[in-house]
């Protein structure tokens, strides 16, 4: 049998947004949550719903274990599978890693929806937020956080 309990109940009364600029290091995962957490804690807002918006589409945004880093790496590689440069795309002209990094944003997504209960995200044991970078290169990249609660 499966029950779901209320966890809490309030009217909407405030709604706060926000940006968060990410200095990326080249293709990898950069963990957010600790200025996402910051950030939920610093608008007073206890309950409601995060929405984190990444504005490109060669970068994405996931949950993800953030315990071992083995993880991440096989993710890497994993992504490497689903999405290798040399597989003839028509789409070349920023680069071999382009095409890869749009396909790759295709498969993990660009925001992301995190319960607030408390004034703190609601996160797993295991879980971080990250920005997946699918380029090589280093990029400044812009993300819009809203949350909407009481």
């Amino acid at each position: 049998m499966l029950n779901v309990e209320t966890l809490s109940e309030a009217s909407v009364t405030q709604q706060v947004n926000g940006r968060l600029v990410v200095e990326t290091e080249g293709q990898g995962f950069t963990e957010i949550t600790e200025p996402l957490s910051r950030w939920v804690f610093g608008t007073g807002v206890l309950n409601g719903l995060l929405t984190v918006f990444c504005r490109h589409t060669s970068a994405s945004l996931l949950i993800q274990e953030n315990a071992d880093p083995d993880v991440r790496r096989d993710l890497l590689t994993a992504l490497d599978r689903l999405a290798p440069r040399e597989a003839g795309y028509v789409h070349t002209i920023e680069g071999p890693d382009d095409m890869p990094a749009h396909i790759r944003t295709m498969l993990s997504g660009v925001s992301l929806s995190i319960p607030v209960l408390d004034g703190q995200m609601v996160l797993g044991t295991w879980q971080g937020v990250y920005l997946a970078e699918h380029r090589d290169r280093p990029h400044t990249r812009d993300l819009i956080v809203h949350l909407i609660g009481a």
